[in-house]
């Protein structure tokens, strides 16, 4: 098997890291290998076909409740040793993890991550990735996993920056966005096609 290259290897240089600094997010193209994000997709595909794939839930404890009305995807969590292409893609978020704790000094000490599949129509509303009661998730991730994607397919990433006019990015296959958690509201737009992807969180350290 291929060893991954560390994250800044793919291009996640000083210029991609001053954009978090100075805006909140920023976006980095082919941050994945063509190969792994074809594996990661079929992977998805896998889980959906077998029905592992649930309907996503808003909110936590006894609030939590899937709302069709706010989010239509469904996920799968992910964990180490599920699969090769896992492993593979777990390795690159470790060296993104140390890349923006040696620029940031933000403590991150681990990553969660699911897959996340939209159906055509399916969308998520405005919201902010950070719980009220658990503010352990600081950087927020996506990865996609739509190699073929064309813009008229829609299922942009909708971002708005709190002093900038929104942005919107389209889920293009190996694409990576990240933002700051608590300070990015951000929207996915509906799609007519099928609309892969990873979402994921790395947590800080508890007080």
């Amino acid at each position: 098997m291929p060893t991954e290259l560390p994250a800044s290897d793919y291009g996640l240089h000083q210029p991609t890291l001053d954009g978090l600094a100075l805006h909140g997010w920023s976006q980095q193209n082919l941050f994945l290998s063509h190969d792994l994000t074809l594996a990661l997709a079929a992977e998805c595909r896998a889980g959906a076909a077998a029905g592992a794939l649930a309907l996503a839930a808003v909110g936590r404890g006894t609030a939590q409740a899937v709302r069709g009305d706010i989010r239509g995807d469904r996920i799968l969590w992910l964990e180490a040793g599920q699969s090769a292409a896992c492993d593979r893609y777990l390795v690159v978020m470790e060296a993104l993890r140390l890349a923006l704790n040696r620029e940031f000094f933000l403590g991150l000490d681990s990553y969660e991550s699911h897959y996340a599949l939209y159906t055509p129509g399916a969308a998520y509303s405005k919201h902010l990735d950070r719980f009220r009661d658990d503010d352990l998730r600081t950087v927020s991730v996506v990865i996609y996993l739509n190699p073929d994607w064309q813009l008229e397919q829609g299922g942009a990433l909708r971002l708005h920056p709190l002093d900038a006019p929104s942005s919107d990015i389209a889920p293009m296959g190996s694409r990576l966005v990240l933002f700051l958690s608590a300070d990015m509201p951000h929207e996915v737009l509906p799609a007519t096609h099928d609309r892969l992807s990873l979402a994921g969180w790395f947590r800080r350290r508890p007080h």
